[in-house]
């Protein structure tokens, strides 16, 4: 996992630091959020009033016979309870309002700094792993935002409000009462720390569960597991990681039953002793009925707000692991950026310098090593060779998805770095071996490109890729839906939609991994005129495995081990008799014994 290679240093969840930042996601909300404060404020100091009016009921409506102020008595408990209700649903609405507003904030800014980072943290993290921090780790904080920190006010003002009321009643009662709170806080010590260490392995674990769910889940990956018999093999493992997840869910749930046993516990003998205590000084004639009444009614104004004060405490520690995580991921750094006061790139004609540039994707291996290399606008340049030798390495710098760790790269005279990362790969276009193609209809991937093409420009582009015919013969025609990866298309019908895609950003330059490598001769074909379309007068890198398809190339370069071996064109190379040649002659010689093969 991302955290086992480049783990993310981070404060301590609720460091100074860390606490600002939480409190910063809160400022835009802050009317609403006085508005709530305001009505906790209201309904907890109002609450007081239910006891008094038993109080009075019982000393004063009963004890003294007057039907009258009974009956004002009881509607007054009656309009108290049905007003504080009121203020209570107005209360639930913007107290989620705020929380799901904040949790919207916070996945829509780590979203888009995922959307920033470069193609080494994808290629390094598990997309599972990124699921869960945009889902689980956001979802997990919602109790915090939409219940503690309003109920923190309010348990302080209700503390307030009722303590002040019960020393005018009776201190000697009030000082019994808060005999019990030492034994209410003292269990919150190591709950918090017990649960926030459990709640944390569950994070990762149920992050792990995430990362197989997408990747067993998937077309590729279900395949693979098919193809191979693995069926047995990823159920035991998905039980087993289950399993373990279970068994967290239990032990964290465990640590706070025990510990709200113990509140349970105490919290019985408030009102024990207050009757014991109380009752004799009934009997003594020191208070009335109805004070001790009134007085165990409000101990659970004092008992309840302390115990959730408490509770507040675990509920943020065990929180304390889901902020740290959410954290780690807004703190990430893209590697690849656009530099302070990078330019516009303008219109370009596509030439294309590569000066002296190496590439180490791991310190001290090079991918690529001292390439120099010019392209000529409208030229057609080949990369060939074994695998490994750098050729994807010059797309990929091409693109800045990565940067050379020395030399530099320039479009028509520009450094690459130097200009806004959206004007450059504006300017090219890119149709890869593996065709990526969203759950959606034809016609959304083809607007991915454009997304105010009209349906006039799209026929028109998927008439130049060879494929318009097909789409309309489809039920729904463009707006048929190709299925989880494009499932339902064939090789080369993706491959041709990806053409199509590309022929309406219409760029200057194109950078091509020779799409036609594992398709029948009859959708070669197809793409092979397509591309010519593609192609026509723009800078195209085509990255070949069949070398029939670049006999044609301006500029043919041989690859390997991160260096320009051999550089010219195909008529050249072959007269020189090297490594392209020898090349050149094993495929012809590949070809030939498959025509024969196919004769017999």
């Amino acid at each position: 996992m991302f955290w086992h290679t480049e783990r993310i240093k981070s404060p301590t969840a609720f460091s100074p630091i860390n606490l600002r930042r939480v409190l910063r996601f809160l400022v835009p909300y802050w009317r609403t959020l006085a508005i709530l404060v305001s009505i906790v404020g209201v309904s907890a100091t109002i609450g007081v009033l239910p006891p008094l009016i038993v109080r009075r009921i019982i000393d004063n409506a009963i004890g003294g016979q007057d039907r009258s102020l009974l009956a004002w008595l009881v509607l007054a408990a009656v309009g108290v309870t049905i007003f504080v209700g009121l203020l209570g649903v107005l209360h639930s609405y913007l107290n989620t309002l705020v929380s799901q507003r904040i949790m919207y904030d916070l996945k829509v800014d780590i979203y888009q700094r995922l959307q920033t980072l470069s193609l080494k943290f994808f290629t390094s993290t598990k997309t599972g792993e990124m699921i869960s921090r945009l889902t689980s780790d956001i979802g997990g904080i919602d109790n915090v935002i939409s219940g503690s920190l309003v109920s923190l006010v309010s348990n302080l003002i209700t503390l307030v409000s009722t303590t002040g009321v019960m020393l005018a009643l009776s201190w000697q009662l009030t000082a019994l009462s808060f005999i019990v709170l030492p034994w209410l806080i003292l269990p919150t010590l190591t709950v918090g720390r017990v649960r926030r260490r459990l709640r944390s392995q569950r994070q990762q674990l149920n992050a792990s569960v995430t990362a197989h769910m997408q990747e067993s889940l998937g077309i590729s990956g279900f395949m693979l597991i098919k193809t191979f018999n693995r069926e047995r093999q990823e159920v035991d493992k998905f039980n087993q990681e289950n399993r373990e997840l279970m068994q967290l869910h239990v032990r964290e749930a465990l640590v706070g039953r025990w510990f709200f046993m113990v509140l349970g516990v105490v919290t019985a003998g408030g009102p024990a002793l207050l009757y014991w205590y109380g009752g004799g000084r009934v009997i003594a004639g020191e208070l009335t009925i109805g004070t001790v009444v009134a007085f165990v009614a409000l101990l659970g104004r004092l008992y309840g707000p302390a115990t959730s004060v408490m509770s507040l405490h675990v509920d943020i520690m065990t929180s304390a692991a889901y902020f740290e995580r959410i954290f780690q991921y807004l703190d990430l750094k893209p590697d690849i950026a656009d530099a302070p006061g990078a330019e516009e790139l303008p219109p370009v004609a596509g030439r294309i310098e590569f000066q002296d540039v190496s590439l180490e994707y791991v310190p001290g291996r090079k991918a690529l090593d001292g390439v120099s290399l010019t392209i000529e606008p409208g030229q057609l340049v080949a990369l060939v060779g074994p695998s490994g030798a750098g050729k994807t390495s010059l797309t990929y710098l091409a693109l800045r998805l990565y940067d050379p760790t020395a030399g530099r790269i320039l479009v028509d005279g520009h450094d690459i770095r130097a200009v806004k990362l959206v004007s450059l790969r504006r300017e090219i276009g890119v149709v890869t071996q593996e065709t990526f193609l969203f759950h959606a209809s034809i016609a959304d991937n083809l607007r991915f490109a454009q997304a105010d093409a009209t349906q006039g420009e799209l026929e028109e582009a998927c008439g130049a890729a060879f494929i318009h015919d097909l789409i309309t013969s489809l039920p729904q025609g463009y707006d048929t839906v190709v299925g989880e990866r494009g499932y339902r298309l064939s090789g080369g019908e993706k491959q041709r939609l990806a053409i199509a895609r590309v022929m309406l950003k219409n760029p200057r330059i194109f950078l091509l991994d020779e799409a036609t490598s594992s398709l029948d001769t009859h959708s070669e074909r197809h793409i092979q005129a397509a591309l010519a379309n593609l192609i026509a007068e723009k800078t195209c890198i085509v990255i070949a495995h069949r070398l029939s398809t670049v006999l044609a190339a301006d500029t043919i370069l041989y690859m390997d081990g991160g260096h320009i071996l051999e550089q010219g064109t195909h008529e050249a190379l072959l007269l020189r008799g090297g490594l392209y040649a020898r090349l050149y002659e094993e495929q012809l010689s590949k070809s030939r014994r498959g025509e024969l093969v196919g004769q017999d």
